[in-house]
């Protein structure tokens, strides 16, 4: 295969909301660019992208594919993305790598809820952008709409560089107002007739290009003199100007094609070849060290694991961009996360599932790797004793929970592999092996990215199993304090077992007093792994306990306090203060005492009015301003506190606190209630005390539990 200058490379991700088109445009793309010989369709499942069975079957894009073609003397790294914004990571991973993106609007359903959820993550990565208005040829489609909705959205600094002369089934021509040029498809799509601009068009393309000029102009002091002074700015002036508003995010080129129909696609795919930046001219990228590195062939070699692939056409796959130097095959690099050294023992370029060998990939551009044993997706791998480490992607918490479960041990084990596979090569999918509450926990973006999970582990892993409302894992606690004692006494032949203690047990909380009327000889503060304190005051006084029995008795409140009274949940924050008991000479040992100890300390607990403690999820909505009503009132029902609202943008953001357990399949309901056009993100905030009706509800489910066991 032919190597390319660092220059000539451009990694561009194809972007946008479901159903915008951004799959037949790759294909198109393909097409036009002569690496394949028919286009492929969505409706058929033939295309290069979605090759995956889920994709086929679901008729849209799930997982990232990147793809790649040459386009006179350049080659163009494209990779499709997912429309939803279950399949985020995938998303932003594509966008942590690439050098340009193209935001692909539906001309019928203008700018998309998908669209400015991206564009968020456009923003962050400051990802020079192209949008592509697409499907021209659909008879409800509104050029015009579109931009308007675009530039309301996105800002002025969308700038026209094309609009179609018909709009609707007619759609035939374009008039492109960078070249001052009309471009008229034959029917069936394909390259284009150049014409010149018809007459009655010639002054709206006049001022659109003196529009696009200005645009450019104003960000460039060199080229605002030269259009003072000339008047104009020639293609060479502009097309420089362009690129440095493109990548200083200064300006967002507009396209308008129709994918499916091939029009318009080449003339992108020139754009970019013409103007959109490569690596090398965009600026460094981040060093987790804080320093930078810049795009250079002739660097040290230092390549950035973006994505993991595990499928069984293809096998475990590891792909990267080069950020330095060039990757050869039989090199022998350094993992800067775990300092273990890999072998390059293949590399690949990739179209879809198809890969071509090839024995290097210089800075710049975009490849694949095999059997990497200790490597993983945000790994960066360099040559020995470089220090070199690629800042990594922040992935996004999970926002969804299930607990999962199979009808058998023997799959549960299986399972359990299964997914930590998917967890392996997907960063925003985290398994759990929940000891509290006892079940395996798949937490993911949303319902629909775990279902994909689940028919992937059900299809390729053949191990069926069920997804189910997780347990919520509470916190008991109490209200007030409670003096109890117990005596342990137990005769069966030689030595017995002996031990009595007092106790007073109290609700803790930072700064309490000492406890009255008791004289504190030693306190111990011990912070419980599942959160909270217990504070255990030794207040014994003549020598009624020896101290070394103090051990014991604090370990059978401990194991009391791993599965309280009311819902078998953690006790946390308690004061326990020993202040009298009794021991015997021969009887007396550690385990008398810890049972008393655990009798005494269930006793008090019981009498001193235990209060359920619940999580509660600090919670993020973003909505569009027509759905935050019915948003607002769903969280009342949530029992949720609204903690403020803020405008973000065209949306508004709802802030609130609302308990764990009434975010169970919350994500579906608010793509419900907003008909797409929302997202939240949650994540704990602290623990609560739950309402008197609701911890009687739960305290009487539990114990009915039980008694069905």
């Amino acid at each position: 295969m032919k190597s390319y200058d660092s220059n000539q490379i451009k990694n561009v991700a194809v972007l946008g909301h479901g159903g915008s088109g951004k799959t037949t445009m790759v294909e198109a793309m393909l097409f036009e660019a002569g690496m394949i010989n028919r286009r492929g369709t969505v409706e058929d499942g033939n295309t290069v992208s979605d090759y995956h069975d889920i994709e086929q079957k679901r008729g849209n894009s799930v997982f990232s594919t990147l793809t790649h073609l040459t386009w006179t003397h350049n080659k163009i790294n494209v990779i499709d993305t997912p429309g939803y914004d279950d399949f985020v990571g995938e998303v932003i991973a594509t966008l942590r790598i690439a050098d340009t993106g193209i935001m692909v609007l539906n001309a019928q359903s203008g700018v998309e809820v998908g669209t400015e959820l991206i564009w968020d993550y456009t923003e962050q990565y400051k990802t020079p952008m192209i949008l592509a208005v697409n499907q021209i040829d659909q008879d409800k489609a509104n050029f015009e709409d579109t931009v308007d909705q675009a530039k309301g959205r996105f800002g002025d600094k969308v700038t026209l560089v094309q609009y179609p002369y018909n709009t609707g089934i007619g759609f035939n021509a374009i008039i492109d107002v960078l070249k001052m040029i009309m471009y008229k498809f034959p029917d069936g799509g394909g390259k284009p007739e150049k014409h010149p601009i018809p007459e009655e068009e010639k002054a709206k393309a006049e001022e659109l290009h003196n529009e696009l000029i200005e645009a450019i102009a104003v960000n460039d002091e060199s080229l605002m003199e030269l259009y003072f002074e000339k008047g104009s700015l020639d293609e060479a002036e502009m097309t420089k100007g362009m690129k440095m508003s493109m990548i200083n995010h200064d300006i967002f080129p507009v396209f308008c094609c129709s994918a499916k129909r091939n029009m318009g696609t080449g003339r992108i795919l020139g754009f970019i070849r013409d103007i959109a930046p490569s690596a090398a001219e965009n600026p460094p990228t981040s060093r987790k060290s804080g320093k930078t590195l810049t795009c250079d062939a002739a660097g040290d070699p230092c390549a950035f694991i973006f994505k993991t692939v595990s499928e069984s056409h293809l096998g475990d796959m590891s792909l990267f961009k080069v950020y330095s130097g060039e990757l050869k095959v039989g090199m022998d690099l350094i993992n800067s996360e775990s300092g273990s050294s890999e072998r390059i023992s293949q590399l690949f370029v990739m179209n879809g599932k198809n890969r071509v060998q090839v024995d290097k990939i210089v800075a710049g551009d975009i490849g694949a790797t095999v059997k990497l044993k200790n490597t993983s997706t945000n790994s960066t791998l360099h040559q020995k004793g470089k220090q070199l480490r690629i800042l990594p992607i922040k992935f996004p918490e999970p926002r969804i929970t299930f607990a999962v479960t199979t009808s058998n041990k023997a799959d549960m084990e299986k399972l359990g592999q299964a997914l930590n596979q998917i967890a392996a090569k997907d960063p925003t999918v985290v398994v759990e092996q929940s000891k509290e509450v006892n079940q395996t926990l798949l937490h993911g973006q949303g319902e629909l990215h775990l279902s994909i999970i689940k028919w992937e582990i059900e299809n390729r892993y053949k191990v069926p199993f069920e997804m189910i409302e997780p347990k919520i894992p509470f916190r008991e606690t109490i209200r007030k304090g409670i003096r109890a004692n117990y005596r342990h006494k137990k005769q069966s032949g030689g030595s017995g077992q002996f031990g009595e203690v007092y106790m007073l047990v109290e609700p803790y909380y930072e700064g309490m007093p000492d406890p009255d009327g008791l004289n504190t000889r030693r306190s111990e503060e011990i912070p419980l792994d599942w959160g909270g304190k217990l504070v255990f005051n030794n207040c014994i006084v003549g020598g009624s306990i020896d101290a070394k029995y103090m051990s014991a008795i604090i370990k059978g409140i401990m194991e009391r306090m791993e599965n309280g009274p009311l819902t078998g949940s953690y006790v946390r924050d308690i004061r326990v203060s020993v202040y009298d008991g009794k021991m015997h000479a021969v009887d007396s040992n550690d385990m008398a005492f810890k049972i008393a100890a655990a009798q005494a300390f269930k006793k008090a607990f019981n009498q001193a009015s235990p209060q359920l403690m619940e999580p509660v999820c600090d919670v993020e909505v973003l909505v569009s301003e027509e759905a935050m009503g019915d948003v607002m009132g769903d969280l009342n029902t949530r029992r949720a506190m609204i903690m403020g609202l803020e405008t973000e943008g065209h949306y508004q953001k709802i802030k609130a606190r609302v308990p764990l357990i009434e975010l169970y399949k919350y994500s579906s309901t608010l793509r419900s209630l907003s008909q797409g056009k929302a997202k939240h993100t949650q994540k704990f905030a602290e623990y609560g005390p739950v309402p008197s009706d609701v911890q009687k509800r739960l305290v009487e489910q539990y114990h009915a539990t039980l008694q069905e066991a």
